[in-house]
């Protein structure tokens, strides 16, 4: 895990300032690379590549980035692991192809020397890199299927920027500094800004699951070589059966993000999906210690949100070495400015992230595993009934032109009390009738007829017009998947996890050293368990399935307890009230979060 930029000057060369603009990027990475750095120039000055580095792999200095290939054509900056480096390694031995070091950014060097753009398919693992051909004067970029690694860019024309932080190439100090609409109304609807928007318009992200390459002159158009989705709608013409298959391919999985030269530990919850992984871990690493981080919030003690009794108990079925990691009111109240500066983009998740990976780092963990995906891949929200529910129920309705509408504003006015707690239940019939509406309806944070009030009515229509929130959320639905059950299974893979989940847990866990894995959302998993997800979840075996993949399965008790997930106990600081909505928390979180990203460049109404 580490963090990569870059400057490609591919129309008539970068600018005299490059090498100090590279290195003011480079610095603003440290916190994600504090083992190492490097920068590498070609010939003619018109590519420049940085890296900070995590070593995990390989850690000596024959992991050291950015990396020649023994020809000296290829060099990479590589963020993130490659978990069959070592299959993929033997395979191009046999090839012809030479290492002289140990570590798997190389075998990503001699992959793609061998295969070209194609060796992203044969990539297990989180990855975003860089790689630039000496030969053809071209620079190739790929993400991961399910974007675990972020990768942004900025393009003016004549100079390509990248780099693993959108604040990194702010820090740079040659991209304009121009709040995007899109983004403001981005995170406004959901919580989080949604790829391939930025809160800035001079930045994007390389969308997941896809590769670009910039030649002399020319910026090409993103190619997905990998679909979240297209997995779920092929899945749906094949067998509904096989828990066997899939209880062996999490324990696979699990087994593959073991592969480290450095500890690696877990952040444990009270909950199925991350004791599962620990009971995986623990069969794969036999008596060996394992490290577990559980937080303790002292406003939860006692309450149903707290993780700790559940934990313990898990840790101990287990024999981990559990570490339960206390946060008080005043802990919680003092660490929100340090988090609000380590935010890379806005968002209102995140806090229990950086808590415990805090933790993490005081333990001397470089690398814990988390359960994050487990309730995406295997049914465990209540968006898997509750969406194709509200379509059945309101589809007729919301076909009819304007009926939604008018119920929303004449509930206003009727109901003005149903209005103010619950907006959402008279939206029903303007949003419930499709799939991308109903998942806007259940996962928007606002709604976008509440944005004019909250951004101004130039900003909120902009920022719709550009962002086309509908038309976003319905695109992580292409290929369509014909199972309902699939359906919300590539809506929460394509949006929540990717974009809120994953993104938080890379910056959370970067910025205190950490590298976070989640063996629950890996890609190689999803194409094996894919055909047989649909009959599982039907029967509401999803979470039943995981808890009997360890040899020792969890405790009943675990399987049996309602569903709470990681609780921040923010009610008290941002409403006075220890008990306080749950939605109107979130919404007081999400403008102080606004208000510390754009300040006075929006026009951010009460």
């Amino acid at each position: 895990m580490c963090g990569v930029a870059g400057i490609f000057g591919y129309a008539g060369g970068p600018p005299s300032s490059a090498r100090e603009e590279l290195r003011r990027i480079c610095d603003n990475l440290d916190q994600r690379g504090p083992d190492g750095s490097g920068v590498w120039s070609s010939s003619d000055g018109h590519v420049r590549l940085g890296h900070r580095r995590l070593s995990v792999i390989a850690p000596g200095s024959g992991g050291a980035q950015p990396m020649l290939d023994a020809s000296g054509r290829f060099v990479i900056s590589f963020n993130g692991e490659i978990y069959n480096h070592r299959e993929l390694r033997t395979d191009l031995e046999q090839r012809g192809y030479r290492f002289r070091t140990g570590s798997d950014t190389e075998v990503i060097l001699n992959l793609f020397a061998a295969e070209g753009a194609e060796a992203c398919n044969r990539l297990q693992g989180m990855f975003a890199f860089a790689i630039y051909d000496s030969v053809e004067r071209s620079l190739f970029l790929a993400r991961d299927p399910y974007g675990i690694k972020p990768l942004y860019l900025s393009d003016d024309g004549k100079v390509l920027c990248f780099a693993s932080q959108v604040k990194a190439l702010l820090a740079g100090g040659a991209i304009r500094d121009t709040i995007d609409p899109a983004g403001l109304v981005g995170f406004a609807l959901f919580g989080h800004v949604p790829e391939p928007f930025t809160l800035h318009r001079a930045i994007q992200v390389l969308p997941a699951g896809h590769h670009v390459t910039v030649r002399t002159g020319h910026v090409g158009a993103p190619v997905r070589f990998a679909s979240i989705a297209e997995q779920f709608a092929v899945a749906q013409q094949q067998s509904a059966s096989g828990s066997e298959v899939c209880r062996q391919a999490l324990r696979e999985s699990v087994g593959r993000h073991l592969e480290a030269d450095v500890e690696v530990g877990l952040f444990l919850s009270g909950g199925v999906d991350s004791g599962a992984v620990l009971g995986l871990m623990r069969d794969h690493l036999g008596g060996r210690p394992i490290k577990a981080i559980t937080l303790a919030f002292d406003d939860l003690a006692g309450t149903q949100a707290d993780e700790v009794p559940f934990a313990r108990d898990i840790a101990a079925h287990y024999k981990a070495d559990h570490h339960i990691h206390r946060i008080g009111r005043e802990d919680l109240a003092a660490s929100l400015p340090a988090i609000l500066r380590d935010m890379d983009q806005p968002t209102i998740d995140g806090i229990n992230t950086w808590f415990v990976a805090q933790a993490a780092q005081t333990l001397k963990l470089k690398v814990a595993l988390s359960g994050i995906g487990g309730d995406e891949l295997l049914g465990g929200y209540s968006t898997f009934r509750s969406i194709p529910a509200m379509v059945r129920a309101t589809a007729l309705a919301s076909g009819m032109p304007g009926l939604g509408t008018a119920v929303r504003r004449i509930g206003s006015t009727l109901l003005p009390g149903l209005y103010q707690s619950n907006p959402k239940a008279l939206a029903a019939f303007e949003l419930g009738g499709t799939y991308p509406g109903a998942y806007l309806l259940r996962r928007g944070l606002f709604l976008p007829h509440e944005l004019s009030d909250l951004l101004g009515p130039d900003i909120a229509r902009e920022g719709l017009e550009r962002l086309d929130p509908l038309g976003l959320i319905a695109g992580t639905l292409k290929p369509f998947p014909h199972d309902p059950l699939l359906r919300v299974a590539a809506l929460e893979s394509g949006n929540y996890l990717r974009n809120q989940l994953l993104r938080d847990a890379d910056w959370a866990g970067m910025v205190h050293g950490v590298e976070i894995r989640t063996p629950l959302v890996d890609f190689h998993l999803l194409q094996t368990v894919a055909p047989h997800l649909a009959g599982i979840m039907k029967n509401k075996g999803g979470k039943a399935l995981l808890a009997s993949a360890p040899s020792k399965p969890l405790p009943p008790s675990v399987l049996q307890r309602p569903k709470t997930g990681f609780s921040v106990p923010m009610a008290s600081l941002l409403s006075g009230h220890r008990e306080s909505n749950h939605r109107l928390t979130s919404r007081l979180w999400a403008k102080q979060v606004l208000h510390a990203f754009a300040g006075e460049k929006k026009a951010l109404a009460a």
